[in-house]
């Protein structure tokens, strides 16, 4: 017979490590000819994620800032999103960041940042 240490010892060998679940993110691959990218964690006022807060931009890039593109993104069940291929030559971007009557404004200037990375609150 075996004794109840040893098979509950030997059921969690089986079973190995919990593992951890991989953040939700949201990703947008904007392909407008650039490597830089912007990372958003969204909470509302009570510190949880603020699933479905949309994220919007227009990006004014190229020779005279002619070439334009409205970005929008929406946020995932965990407050996070993610935007990709961003021009690393770009008039500085205003993120417009909006979940019902809330709304927050953050700014990526490329030539100095990047790879830029908001928390935001939405209160």
């Amino acid at each position: 017979m075996i004794a109840p240490a040893a098979l509950f010892a030997a059921i969690a060998f089986v079973a190995g490590p919990q593992q951890t679940k991989e953040p939700d993110v949201t990703v947008m691959k904007a392909s407008l000819g650039g490597s830089c990218s912007a990372d958003f964690t969204v909470r509302d006022a009570d510190g949880k994620p603020a699933y479905a807060a949309l994220v919007h931009v227009r990006v004014r890039y190229g020779f005279g800032s002619m070439k334009r593109a409205d970005l929008e993104v929406g946020i995932s069940s965990d407050g996070k999103a993610r935007i990709e291929g961003l021009p690393d030559k770009a008039k500085p971007m205003t993120y417009d960041i909006k979940k019902d009557d809330k709304k927050v404004e953050v700014t990526q200037d490329v030539s100095t940042t990047c790879h830029a990375t908001f928390d935001v609150v939405l209160k």
